[in-house]
């Protein structure tokens, strides 16, 4: 039985491989699972901008301290994350579930539409998905300067109970957070999906990433199957750690914003494409090329093998 230790994720951005785990699906593959808790507790600098900020904060610091094996996490932030490691950890694929994420206001926010959002400061996580989600979704409306964002803590309960207490105007959540939003009468003002890619030391090889993407795939088979027998997990994860979302139904949340894909190699033009729009943002500064960023042998052997 190989030994695989992953860095903990919560259900938004890592449902297949919590379901394979449940399922026995990594078993069956010869793989035992031992999950590392990372810190839970918020963080935040107080900031404008990224830089000089640690982008380990969360996703990443257990493997560059060499207590895990891999880690999921935003494709954007992924990025940042390799360059700047002090392991030689690469990004060896897509996860499986592409993630939901919206930028959300109040009941009693003045704004309705992105464009309402011209220097309005939005609230999100510096290196998470939703920091580049809100990037990515504001500058389709918005001239980049007249885009504001500051940090905030990891997390979508400590950026909704901000919004909530009107310490915010804006912020961005992910599930089961946004429908708990939704209840409490908030808007969405742009949301979308998004990819986050697996991270790995450079001791996990093909052979076993392989055996990881048969379990998710198998995973991602069972979860498209019906998505409503997996929603539980959204609200199970957080019923020790969150009343509010303990106190949600299964029916609370739309199976419609659950997306799973197999995993897969990240496309060649998807893959520039994001380089450029990282470095657009000064970001990357580091990297000569995109490439550098991904363990292009593990990848093309492991997802070969696993299909």
């Amino acid at each position: 039985m190989k030994h695989l230790r992953l860095e903990s994720t919560a259900p938004f951005q890592g449902l297949p491989e919590l379901v394979a785990d449940r399922e026995g699906l990594f078993e069956q593959e010869g793989l035992k699972i031992e999950w590392i808790e990372r810190d839970a507790k918020p963080k935040a600098a107080v900031s404008a901008t990224p830089k000089g900020l640690d982008p380990f904060a969360s996703h990443g610091s257990l493997l560059e301290q060499g207590k895990a094996d891999m880690y999921n996490a935003c494709e954007w932030g992924n990025y940042c994350r390799v360059q700047d490691t002090a392991v030689g950890s690469r990004q060896i694929g897509r996860r499986a579930i592409v993630a939901y994420a919206a930028i959300m206001v109040r009941a009693d926010s003045p704004v309705y539409t992105p464009q309402q959002l011209a220097d309005v400061t939005v609230s999100v996580p510096f290196y998470f998905g939703t920091h580049y989600v809100a990037l990515q979704l504001l500058e389709g409306f918005l001239p980049r300067e007249k885009i504001s964002l500051c940090n905030a803590p990891n997390g979508s309960k400590h950026r909704y109970d901000s919004l909530m207490a009107g310490e915010v105007a804006a912020t961005t959540l992910t599930e089961p957070y946004i429908s708990l939003a939704e209840q409490q009468g908030c808007r969405i003002i742009c949301g979308t999906l998004f990819h986050g890619t697996e991270v790995a030391a450079d001791r996990v090889d093909a052979e076993t990433y392989a055996a990881f993407n048969r379990a998710v795939r198998e995973a991602v088979r069972r979860i498209n199957a019906d998505k409503a027998a997996y929603l539980p997990y959204f609200i199970d994860y957080y019923r020790t750690r969150d009343p509010r979302i303990a106190a949600l139904q299964p029916s609370d949340l739309r199976a419609s914003r659950l997306v799973v894909t197999d995993p897969a190699p990240i496309p060649a033009d998807e893959l520039q494409r994001t380089y450029d729009w990282l470095k657009s943002w000064d970001m990357l500064e580091n990297t000569a090329a995109p490439t550098d960023l991904v363990n292009l042998d593990v990848q093309a052997i492991a997802h070969l093998a696993a299909e």
